[in-house]
């Protein structure tokens, strides 16, 4: 059903957009130098995850006292828990550079990072456009996210074949192989954000 006034729902899903983003652009520009930056780092990421949760459980009371709502109520919840998804995994990948004690990103962690926040910028722009009705606008964003997942779909086979050519340790080579593969699937989580905004778009148009 299409609206014709702001509606909280919406508004709910775009604070929960902007934490995201704003994790992701903390993820990707915090500089790490010592211990104590990158137990910093972990517990910052930590406080961006715990905000996230507090945001789903409150559209969750929302949508439990909402009798009408723009969209279906199960696309909402669809939207939020991707979103979610997504803080999930740069805080998970967060936990484990603190537990390996990785305080030097390499180049493919940079590289994913540049990505992923470009991705959470993306849907923040779309989530923006739901918001204010401009539902078939959005569409552009989601073919954004689409390229970028793509781009790390390759950047994931690409490291981890050169991760194990060219490193002899083999703690390392799985220290490092897990972490591309969290970050990848944080790509994978903003592309299931997108299919939930296409579904949103194709229900209500």
């Amino acid at each position: 059903m299409l609206f014709t006034k702001t509606d909280a729902l919406l508004e709910d899903l775009y604070e929960i957009a902007k934490n995201v983003h704003e994790s992701a652009v903390y993820f990707n520009e915090y500089k790490i130098s010592s211990m104590d930056t990158l137990k910093t780092f972990s517990e910052t990421m930590k406080d961006y995850e715990s905000k996230g949760d507090k945001l789903i459980h409150e559209i969750i009371i929302r949508i439990n006292k909402t009798f009408i709502t723009a969209i279906e109520r199960e696309d909402v919840m669809e939207l939020a828990v991707r979103l979610d998804d997504v803080l999930d995994g740069l805080e998970t990948c967060s936990s484990r550079l603190y537990m390996y004690d990785i305080m030097e990103p390499d180049e493919t962690m940079v590289k994913f990072g540049q990505i992923i926040e470009d991705s959470s910028q993306q849907i923040l722009l779309a989530m923006d456009l739901l918001r204010h009705q401009k539902l078939s606008e959005m569409r552009e964003y989601i073919i954004r996210i689409n390229d970028l997942e793509s781009t790390g779909d390759e950047l994931v086979r690409r490291s981890i074949r050169e991760l194990f050519h060219s490193s002899t340790d083999p703690i390392h080579i799985i220290q490092l192989k897990e972490i591309y593969e969290v970050l990848e699937g944080v790509m994978d989580h903003c592309e299931d954000v997108a299919d939930a905004m296409e579904t949103v778009i194709m229900s209500n148009t």
